[in-house]
């Protein structure tokens, strides 16, 4: 297995992200070795990867004995854990967030998704977590609700580098993009450098095919099985043309002459879920220059051993992808219900996923006291 394949994608102007964190890649030196070997420079996380990492292993066994003798209580611990992690994978990517000029390097910690309809509620935790893990290369995750989008704002305007997650429309994209723009405006009135202030917008990807697939199998005609497996793909090309809409013009000069940087599209959600299609499709046709591609280390390795990368696969196909939509648009698919059914799904899961996390400590805790 060789990275040849990673290699060209880098190559290509795709920042490789891993999607997923742990203890045990940290100390096993596995995570290391991906950025050696694999091109990986930065680093995901979100409330459904910490569960997971928490409940295999013994990797944190002497950090929570450590939290029973502190007398910390669940709340309290799961934000140290989650919050060590994260500091430590910022310092084994320093030397990547000081080589690319703070455009890499990156590593993301949610806020409690818990809070996802709470506005007050999500500025606080995110400025929080900020403080906490005190890093240069942190972003902190905050969702691309309807409550999400003035918290966007007013955590740029403190100077704070931001993920913008769980976006699955381009319209809600497009609100996305204003939220940082506004945030970098008033950043810079407050006096803020804005070379420091960073932002990707976490764009998702195969769960628009899930949703969208299944309502064209319901639909059962010929039509519906010839759109099938286009809509994630044609989204997200989409989400890229409004995004080089977005950032050119006066407004969006006037605060690169002050060092800002463009808001970059990150593909999220690039695992493949329908076994009929190839393993490294989300990651093949969505190459295109100024973005990021998160991925598992299972789509991070296919690639790496049969990617079919062959330059630019986006630039120029917005129209294709309209047309696309159009379709779905004819035989019946509501699109607007299609995104607000992901959205409410995609924080339901992260709530879903918060509670097992605050279980497994809750558990962890109890057995460090016998």
């Amino acid at each position: 297995m060789t990275a040849n394949h990673l290699a060209a994608l880098s190559d290509a102007g795709v920042s490789i992200w891993l999607d997923d964190l742990s203890r045990e890649r940290l100390n096993t030196g596995n995570l290391a070795g991906l950025i050696a070997d694999r091109h990986v420079v930065g680093v995901t996380t979100n409330p459904t990867i910490f569960a997971s990492a928490l409940a295999k292993g013994e990797a944190y066994d002497e950090q929570v004995r450590a939290l029973v003798a502190r007398g910390a209580d669940t709340d309290a611990a799961v934000r140290e854990i989650t919050t060590t992690d994260v500091r430590n994978a910022c310092d084994l990517f320093r030397s990547v967030y000081e080589a690319t000029d703070g455009v890499d390097g990156r590593v993301s910690i949610e806020v409690d998704p818990r809070l996802a309809h709470d506005t007050e509620a999500t500025v606080t935790e995110a400025l929080d977590l900020a403080k906490t893990v005190d890093r240069p290369n942190l972003l902190v995750k905050i969702p691309a609700t309807v409550a999400g989008l003035p918290a966007i704002t007013r955590v740029l305007a403190e100077g704070v580098s931001v993920n913008v997650t769980l976006i699955f429309s381009t319209e809600r994209y497009r609100d996305v993009m204003e939220a940082f723009v506004v945030g970098l405006e008033r950043a810079k009135a407050n006096g803020h450098d804005l070379r420091g202030i960073h932002s990707v917008a976490s764009f998702f990807v195969s769960r628009v095919d899930t949703e969208i697939d299944k309502r064209l199998a319901a639909l059962d005609t010929p039509r519906a099985a010839e759109l099938r497996g286009q809509a994630a793909i044609a989204n997200a090309r989409l989400a890229y043309a409004a995004f080089q809409e977005t950032f050119r013009g006066e407004r969006w000069e006037a605060l690169a002459a002050a060092g800002a940087r463009a808001q970059r599209p990150l593909w999220a959600s690039t695992g493949v879920k329908d076994p009929a299609y190839s393993d490294t499709r989300y990651v093949d046709e969505l190459v295109v220059a100024d973005t990021v591609n998160t991925m598992p280390e299972k789509t991070l390795q296919a690639v790496a051993d049969h990617g079919r990368i062959t330059g630019d696969t986006v630039t120029g196909r917005a129209a294709q992808a309209q047309e696309v939509f159009d379709g779905l648009a004819e035989v019946g698919i509501d699109l607007d219900d299609v995104f607000a059914v992901l959205e409410t799904e995609g924080v339901d899961k992260f709530e879903k996923s918060w509670a097992e996390l605050l279980d497994t400590v809750t558990g962890q805790l109890n057995q460090a006291k016998d």
